[in-house]
Order: structure tokens, then sequence, then C-alpha cells
């Protein structure tokens, strides 16, 4: 099972609590104004790699507290990201995602690849980044209108659980 991604960054402590692996996929049909990856938008871009090649990287690093899925947009490539989202899980680590979706439009795209991912994710940082928004205060995230959602929450109880709701 192949990925595309543009990169992988191994100890960020921008892209979620903690200590994290970040893997930037690639391709991205968003084109929000002024990402700050837009080298991620062209899906024929990055390099192919595979679910078990990032894990060995994910392995190197004892003090990682866990794993996320940036952009491009991660849920263009669902199914080795889930892969690799349980291989995550089981070595005791959390999985965050970001996207230009709202978890409302990923939702509603009825696709059991896509929602195989998000039942992977325990933090899903959703919307597209609007330059209009932007606040270089909020934690984890470029502008006013994306969530910081708590999906273990919301998968237990249905509701949505905001995360730094009151920045």
């Amino acid at each position: 099972m192949k990925l595309r991604i543009a990169g992988i960054v191994d100890d960020s402590v921008v892209d979620g609590e903690g200590m994290r692996l970040t893997v930037f996929t690639q391709g991205c049909p968003h084109h929000c104004p002024g990402c700050h990856n837009p080298d991620t938008h062209d899906f024929q871009g990055g390099r192919e790699t595979t679910p078990e090649a990032i894990l060995a990287e994910i392995e190197k690093n004892p003090l990682l507290s866990g794993v996320t899925f940036s952009g491009g947009e991660p849920f263009m490539q669902p199914a080795p990201l889930t892969r690799l989202a349980k291989d995550v899980h089981a070595r005791g680590l959390d999985v965050w995602s970001y996207s230009g979706y709202t978890l409302e439009e990923l939702i509603a795209r009825r696709n059991p690849a896509i929602n195989a991912l998000l039942a992977e994710i325990d933090v899903l940082v959703d919307g597209k980044y609007l330059e209009a928004q932007r606040d270089l205060t909020l934690s984890f995230r470029g502008s006013r209108n994306q969530r910081v959602i708590d999906m273990n929450a919301w998968r237990k109880n249905g509701k949505l659980k905001l995360l730094y709701e009151n920045e």
C-alpha cells in the first residue's frame, strides 16, 4: 500500500500536543489562499512511501507522544493513513489529523475509507485555512474558523467537544 507524501518532520511540537512525528501528505484540492504548504497541492508531487516505512521512522524516536497527518489533504489518501493510524495506536501513541474539510463534510461523503480513517483519529483539526481569519495566537490552527475536535468524545456521545475553543 503506497502513500504519496511531501515529507516528514520527526520532532514537531506545533502540529498537536507533545512531541510528534508529522506526515505531510501530498495532494490537496482546496488551494487555500495563504496556505503555508502550497508545495503539497500537486497530486503528482512529493514521493511515494509506505505506512511501514513511516512506522520505522516512528519507532526510531521513543520520545514521541503521537503522529499527525497534515497536508496536503490527508483525507485524499484515507486507506494507507488508516493502516498507519492503527499501527500508531498499537504502539500507544495518539493520532491527530488536519483537514480542509469540516467533520460534517467528511461524514457527508459516506465514503467507507474516509469513515475508517475518522474512526482512528483522536483529534481532528478541521476547516479550510481562511486568510481573513488568520490568528497566530491560536493553538494548533491558523485561522479562527478551524476547530480542534476531540474525536474520541464525539464517537462516545455523538456531540462535538472542541479543544482550545476559549482562545
